[in-house]
């Protein structure tokens, strides 16, 4: 009697194990992807080369090692290989009352399409504002998003969602040079630009 109970009780005591795995699996990705949204802005925030007497600089070269670095950081995730970064600059507009998204650079194979506004030269108000931070009046934001397609540890059929997405923003921590390169973003090594109509992952 007790082997057939266990029997009949073994289907779905499987199915709540695989799916509690899996949960958990989804759970600690969405995370790490967090904290990778997290890392990343941080250190777009944190990057640029200068002196105490002089603003800094920021790179090409050191905007793809950024992005680089978290992939890296992502390990078994693959993150550019199954999502997409998107890091923005908002910057303050001509008037105390708009914004601008001064440079935008992307990465990753996922064909994802951002809900935020594109990097232009429209000045954009400050009421209504999709990103919910204001750049302040000597400063600029960096804004980043991440957009991951979640890879099952099990099956699809147990996982509780397919895409995993995180938003992260941080005020740039020094004096920055936003008016040379090309909007900000020199460029002396010749190094690839980030473009946000690329889809790949290296």
């Amino acid at each position: 009697m007790a082997m057939v109970e266990f029997a009949l009780s073994l289907p779905f005591v499987v199915l709540v194990t695989m799916s509690a795995v899996e949960l958990t699996n989804f759970t600690t990705t969405k995370m790490r992807v967090s904290q990778l949204a997290l890392q990343v802005a941080d250190n777009a925030s944190r990057i640029g080369t200068g002196t105490v007497l002089s603003n800094k600089t920021i790179s090409e070269k050191q905007i793809n090692d950024l992005l680089t670095g978290a992939n890296l950081q992502a390990g078994r995730l693959g993150l550019l290989a199954n999502g997409r970064i998107i890091i923005s600059s908002l910057q303050p507009a001509s008037t105390s009352t708009k914004y601008v998204v001064k440079w935008q650079r992307c990465k990753g194979a996922k064909a994802f399409t951002s809900t935020y506004p594109a990097a232009s030269t429209t000045e954009r108000n400050i009421s209504g504002n999709p990103f919910k931070v204001t750049p302040p009046s000597d400063g600029a934001i960096m804004f980043v998003e991440i957009s991951y397609n979640y890879q099952p540890l099990i099956g699809t059929r147990f996982q509780p969602w397919s895409e995993i997405r995180e938003i992260a923003a941080m005020t740039v921590r020094d004096n920055r040079d936003y008016a040379g390169g090309t909007n900000g973003i020199y460029n002396t090594e010749g190094a690839p630009v980030a473009s946000c109509s690329t889809y790949s992952a290296t």
